[in-house]
Parts: C-alpha cells; structure tokens; sequence
C-alpha cells in the first residue's frame, strides 16, 4: 500500500520538490493532504494534478476561491490555522512533512506528533522555539522525527549504523552571498542582493536568513535536540561549494561525512523511504569537475546572527522562542526595505535584553513569548 503524506506547506520550496519525489515514486506514495499559507492559485493546480483527499488554505479569505475552482473534484477543501492541525490528526495519514515557514509549523507539528504520525522536518523553528517540549512529546507517543535539512539529514546519515559516542558535529554551511563582505561592505546590502544565494534555490525567508547566517545558527539549535548534544560540541564550518553536506566526529577522532550536490530532493526522498534508500534520476556528483573543497571559520562579529543563536542555545529556556520570533520581524522587516542588513542582529540583541525569560515554558508560555518578543523588536525597528 502506498503510504499517504501530508505536506503542509506543498506550495513552498520543499513542499513543491516533495511533490516531485512523490511523482517519481508514484507506486510508494501518495500526496493525501496539501496545504498553503495565501498561495491560492498554486494549491489549485497542485490539488487537481494530485488529486490529494484534502486541502487547506491558511489564510480564510482565500478559502471561497479555492472551493470554488475545486468544487467538481472529489477533495475536501478547508480553511484556517486550526484546519491544520486537524488535517494532520487523520487516521489515513502516514508521514507529515512540515515544511511551513517559521513559528506557524509549531502547532501543526506538535498535533501530528500527539496523533503518532511519522515527521519529516523542514521546518527548524519547531525544534529552536520548543527543543525540549516536542522532542520529548515525540517520545512519548512514538512518533519518529526525521530531518529533512540537508545538514540534519547528512548527520542522521553518518549516524547510521552507528554506536560510538558523537565527540562533535561538524555543521557546514555555504557562507552565503556575503561570505566575503567587510562590515563596511555589508552595511550596503539590499534584500535584492540577499535573495541571490550562490547554492541554494529556497524561499525568500530562508534565504534571508542564510545570508544573515541565522538560519545557521538555527540549524544548530536544531542540532542539539535532534542529536542530544551541546553547544560546545557544535562546530560551525563554512564550506562554500556546499558538497560536504555535514559531519560526525566520533571519540577516536574519525569523521563520517556526507556528501552529494546540493538538492533537496534528496534527503526529502529519504526522510519518506527510511531506513531504505531509493532509487532516483537525481544528479550524482562529478568526482573529476570538483575544482575544490575548501573550509573557513564563520566570522562571529560580521555575521553577529550566529552568535545570537549560539548564546540563546546556552542560555536555554525561552530564549531561542525570542531570538526566532525576534529574527521573524527582522527578516522581513529587511525584505520590505524598513531596516538595514547589519541592524536585523542588532534589534534581535536587545530583544533578547528586553523579554521575559522563563526557564521551564510551557507551549502556552511559548506562545506569550513569541507574541511579547514580536512586539519589542516591532518597537525598534519603528
């Protein structure tokens, strides 16, 4: 039987490629929810080419004009934020890929892991905000987290097979577009600028925030409760060909990597098929054209997000909810032209200052903070 996948945030860029991994493997999957922010037209097409069992579109404006263009078709066509933690509670449902941007993917995530489904992650900021909260919920109710950023997924793959104790994770990243900038230099950057990666082809939040290099500083956050790590066992490393996808290096000093070119395909396909590798027409690496793979130290002072996340991650708490809620406001305050590149770090730092720590949150207090620290850099930034 084919497994039947819900993909909430099938309109994004890993929800459109887990759309193509579904097609490939028609025979083995089935795309059986497809949900959407505001993206009205392109949920419409997705649904009538996969004729999924349901549909939801987030913003309720939108929800007339989409069951309108599928009222012949045989799907369920619903609306709002609580649509979508109740599609993914659906007893046909096998895998939920929660492939949502930012804060949003928490609720819906947390609700398919209390209904036992089977998570693909791609939206780090559930693991950030609530690390402790859903890894532990996924343990009580057995519901297994598989990674889907390439970095994450690299790690749980040189994981495999593996007993020996994890001495330190290498996260690589590309460096961005700014990887060479001076400080100068970078006080002059524009979103237009900011939105060229050189490796990655990723929606417009994601890509702001590799450039600020946040999103790293999130993925290692993310690393600490998918692995069970600390900080101080996380090195960041730039790798700007984006060939070494990440690293384990294990108590006697071997280093286990994986490597690939850069396509989200592939760890989205493995995050379906686990433990089973799948064939696919994906591009394979060019062993004899790989000019170089070169390695640098992340500067901390120029890309001052990383060190944010780093100091969020040690101080624990609720205060990676407010850097991320924080950095949320930033990023597309940056986006619409409202603040400079380098003052995105700066608003996050004195929101950091400013907001209600709590030590042990609740999901409710999670929520309060994410609201509060929303607020205070909203203040900074006007």
């Amino acid at each position: 039987m084919r497994k039947k996948i819900a993909i909430l945030g099938s309109t994004g860029s890993i929800g459109t490629q887990a759309l193509q991994v579904i097609e490939e493997h028609a025979d083995l999957y089935e795309a059986y929810v497809l949900t959407a922010n505001s993206q009205a037209d392109l949920l419409i097409r997705q649904a009538l080419r996969f004729q999924p069992a349901a549909v939801v579109i987030a913003d309720e404006a939108r929800y007339q004009y989409v069951r309108d263009a599928l009222a012949d078709q045989p799907i369920q066509v619903y609306a709002g934020q609580d649509a979508l933690c109740q599609v993914v509670e659906n007893s046909e449902v096998d895998i939920v890929l929660t492939a949502l941007v930012g804060f949003a993917g928490l609720r819906p995530t947390v609700a398919a892991i209390r209904a036992h489904k089977q998570i693909a992650l791609a939206n780090k900021e559930t693991l950030v905000v609530a690390g402790e909260l859903v890894t532990r919920l996924a343990m009580e109710n057995h519901a297994p987290i598989l990674p889907v950023d390439s970095e994450h997924s690299a790690i749980f793959q040189s994981l495999m097979g593996e007993e020996s104790e994890i001495e330190k994770i290498i996260l690589t990243a590309s460096g961005g577009p700014f990887r060479k900038f001076s400080k100068e230099e970078l006080q002059t950057v524009t979103p237009a600028m900011a939105l060229r990666h050189p490796n990655w082809d990723m929606g417009a939040k994601i890509t702001i925030d590799s450039a600020s290099m946040m999103n790293k500083g999130f993925e290692v956050i993310e690393a600490k409760w998918l692995f069970g790590v600390e900080a101080s066992d996380i090195q960041v490393v730039v790798h700007p060909q984006s060939i070494i996808h990440s690293a384990v290096q294990f108590r006697d000093g071997a280093v286990k990597a994986q490597l690939g070119v850069p396509d989200m395909r592939v760890p989205i396909q493995l995050a379906f098929s686990y433990p089973y590798r799948l064939a696919s027409q994906f591009d394979r690496l060019d062993w004899y054209h790989m000019a170089s793979l070169t390695f640098e130290e992340p500067d901390l002072e120029r890309f001052r997000c990383l060190a944010l996340a780093f100091e969020a991650l040690r101080r624990g708490g609720s205060m990676p909810c407010v850097v991320n809620a924080a950095n949320e406001v930033v990023n597309l305050a940056f986006r619409q032209e409202q603040c400079q590149f380098l003052q995105m770090a700066e608003v996050i730092e004195t929101t950091m200052l400013r907001a209600t720590f709590v030590q042990q949150p609740s999901l409710d207090d999670l929520f309060q903070c994410d609201a509060e620290a929303r607020r205070i850099a909203a203040e900074f930034i006007k």
